[in-house]
């Protein structure tokens, strides 16, 4: 039995502007018309002896992860919630201490959420292999089988063949990131692969390697899971056990320093969608070798990367160019230098501009609400709430709301009153009076909300009930 163990975690800083920390890049659909994670979910359904996945993924992502699901048809999943990051390793170690107490110590394929694999059958028996190595007490990684000198991978060394009759080799080491010259003389030697990430092996080995190499990690995570809480479709991790965990990757923890490691070469269209020029390279290209998507029109531009979220883009006789616009970030970057957008989100984060981490767009359980215009006494949004969505019972110290429908109906508790309002009608929030709004038709709620008082930040909500838990 395999039980996939996707890993939901990460920001993908260097897809930014449109990857960012409160909505990273595995929620989007990049390549396909799934998101990155549907993609991921409905490519390890098709896989034989695969059982339904559990989902790793951190707090603030689980309503997005749930939704996701519910969109291709996965009924009560496995979502496993870390309180705070602390890198690969601890979350395998969660996810495995999980499932050796439900499923009797199955074989766990760990993996990303945010990787395309363009060739399904090659993956599968790339995982058929594995599957039998970590069922022979192996612990295996997948080495992608390079096509270029890429220096935005990690790099495994092969070593001896494990048999003539299995495409499987001993690790002999693990490489950081190279230069160029050094990827060039690693692709040169056909002993080098590309670092996928991707993992498997048997629950209980993983856990008895962590007993051996990393016991700090394996002792905090035991302490997180003996308190382990349902929550709605959610497992919580005990908060407190596990903020004492170390911080380390399945790499530096396990793979580098066990003796047990073999590879796997992969071959099946693989990225791990690391840079913008990566979908430069993945994308359907026009006649002038351009990806365009979105509202753009261009002249004389050759091989560039041009994406409008928000508005009108133009271009004129530029060329090897990733232009992305969002609806509050421009980015332009030669596709020499994409692996430098991380830098400029690091000055960002840095100088406190909340443009690093989200939105104008933010996403909650209930739907969505994006700020139109902000000034010092008046705060104007627009709110969406998804059918059968529910805001929480909540109540303001310092401003008041306008509401104005206008799309659907809409249930509203005000005070004591409970209003049903339909298109082109409003309602006023006072400050101070406890309010609720309900979407209990079967098509989106529209409505504009306007803020009026001395402090307009979303820190000023005291919420009475929610069927979320927040």
């Amino acid at each position: 039995m395999i039980v996939p163990v996707i890993l939901c975690g990460g920001s993908g800083t260097r897809l930014w502007p449109l990857s960012r920390e409160a909505y990273p890049k595995q929620f989007y659909s990049l390549v396909e018309d799934a998101t990155l994670l549907q993609s991921t979910v409905k490519r390890l359904s098709n896989l034989p002896g695969c059982k339904t996945p559990l989902l790793v993924c951190n707090n603030q992502h689980r309503f997005l992860v749930a939704e996701q699901l519910r969109r291709i048809g996965v009924k009560s999943p496995s979502i496993l919630l870390e309180p705070v990051g602390r890198n690969t390793a601890p979350a395998v170690a969660c996810a495995a201490l999980s499932l050796i107490e439900q499923k009797d110590d199955p074989v766990l394929f760990v993996l990303p959420a945010d990787h395309i694999i363009r060739d399904i059958q090659a993956f599968g028996q790339a995982v058929e292999t594995g599957s039998l190595l970590a069922d022979q007490g192996n612990l295996v990684t997948f080495g992608v089988i390079p096509t270029a000198p890429e220096t935005g991978y990690g790099y495994i060394k092969a070593s001896d063949r494990l048999h003539t009759d299995n495409p499987a080799f001993r690790v002999d080491h693990f490489v950081e990131k190279p230069n160029r010259d050094t990827a060039k003389d690693y692709i040169a030697s056909g002993s080098y692969y590309w670092n996928s990430g991707m993992f498997m092996f048997r629950a209980s080995r993983y856990i008895k390697e962590l007993e051996h190499l990393a016991p700090e990690i394996l002792s905090a995570c035991t302490l997180a899971c003996e308190k382990i809480v349902q929550d709605l479709d959610f497992l919580r991790l005990d908060a407190e056990g596990f903020a004492d965990c170390p911080s380390d990757s399945v790499d530096y923890a396990i793979m580098e320093k066990t003796d047990s490691a073999v590879i796997v070469p992969l071959d099946a269209g693989w990225s791990d969608l690391g840079s913008w020029a990566s979908l430069l390279e993945l994308g359907p290209r026009d006649k002038d070798e351009n990806v365009v998507l979105g509202d753009v029109i261009t002249q004389d531009v050759k091989n560039c990367y041009m994406r409008s979220e928000a508005r009108l883009l133009t271009a004129i006789g530029v060329k090897d160019l990733i232009v992305v616009d969002s609806s509050d970030a421009l980015l332009v970057v030669h596709k020499k230098r994409v692996q430098d957008v991380k830098a400029i989100v690091n000055r960002l984060k840095a100088s406190g501009r909340k443009e690093y981490s989200s939105h104008r767009k933010v996403y909650r359980p209930w739907g969505s609400y994006e700020n139109i215009d902000v000034s010092e006494r008046f705060k104007v949004k627009r709110i969406t709430v998804k059918p059968g969505g529910i805001l929480s019972l909540q109540m303001h110290h310092h401003r008041a709301e306008h509401w104005i429908i206008v799309r659907g109906t809409a249930r509203v508790t005000r005070g004591d009153e409970v209003l049903l309002l339909t298109e082109d009608q409003s309602t006023y929030i006072p400050l101070g009076v406890n309010h609720r709004l309900e979407n209990l038709g079967m098509i989106p709620l529209d409505l504009i909300e306007v803020q009026t008082g001395s402090y307009l930040g979303e820190d000023d909500i005291i919420r009475l009930e929610d069927v979320y838990g927040r």
